[in-house]
């Protein structure tokens, strides 16, 4: 009875490791190197003078990253929209998400950069 318990054991410890383990947010790599296609875009944020530049990665059609290449937005405010709105367009794969609140023109601004660059 006791070796049954402790296969039941293991084998409750070994799908808990495979379950947690597809909950990586690492971006992966598709197996065999995808199709991956670089486009850059820009988009108008709060600051007129100086629009927002990004950079989209694509692997097989689907958005995997966005970087902010350059912007003029002014630090400390704009900065919640930098780091919400490229992960959140990445998780819906739509640059259509939600605004960041108080950094409304910036996030509407990253979002239109990114629809800039996928319509190249």
């Amino acid at each position: 009875m006791r070796s049954l318990k402790v296969v039941f054991l293991l084998a409750a410890v070994l799908l808990l490791v495979f379950a947690l383990a597809g909950c990586s947010s690492e971006k992966a790599e598709p197996a065999g190197g995808g199709a991956k296609k670089v486009v850059t875009g820009e988009g108008q944020g709060f600051n007129p003078d100086a629009p927002i530049k990004v950079e989209v990665t694509l692997v097989d059609g689907k958005i995997n990253d966005i970087k902010v290449l350059e912007h003029g937005e002014t630090p400390g405010i704009s900065d919640p929209a930098f780091e919400k709105i490229p992960a959140a367009i990445i998780t819906k794969q739509s640059p259509d998400v939600d605004v960041v609140t108080n950094a409304t023109k910036t996030s509407e601004g990253i979002m239109q950069a990114v629809s800039d660059a996928l319509a190249k």
